[in-house]
């Protein structure tokens, strides 16, 4: 199983999208957060810690993150997706950009669960 955490600033657009997403494939968890204080869900050690993975939405996530958790990221891959903050949650350009970003970063095949 590959534990993936999606950080953007406040966590309502596009890295609950990344996490809507990457939850759908067998094989991978996917959590998200946000950098900033009032994001939906704060990034915290712990979902750095749970994280086999870091996807940051752009520098400026990757800079907080290494700032505030720098030990803990050590010894993490930590991605930079480079996804600009233009798109609504679920917007479909998004989707694409993200399902064309994320996978070669996991090193295995996406498989779409199976619905009931």
């Amino acid at each position: 199983m590959k534990r993936l955490l999606f950080v953007c600033s406040q966590n309502r657009l596009r890295s609950p999208t990344a996490e809507a997403v990457f939850s759908q494939y067998e094989g991978i968890e996917a959590i998200s957060a946000g950098t900033n204080n009032d994001a939906e869900t704060p990034v915290s050690g712990d979902l750095i810690e749970w994280a086999d993975i870091v996807f940051a939405m752009e520098k400026p996530h990757r800079n907080r993150l290494m700032d505030r958790f720098r030990p803990l990221l050590k010894d993490k891959r930590l991605v930079v997706l480079g996804i600009p903050d233009d798109y609504a949650y679920m917007d479909p350009a998004l989707v694409r950009l993200l399902e064309a970003r994320v996978p070669h970063h996991l090193r295995l095949n996406l498989v779409r669960k199976a619905t009931d």
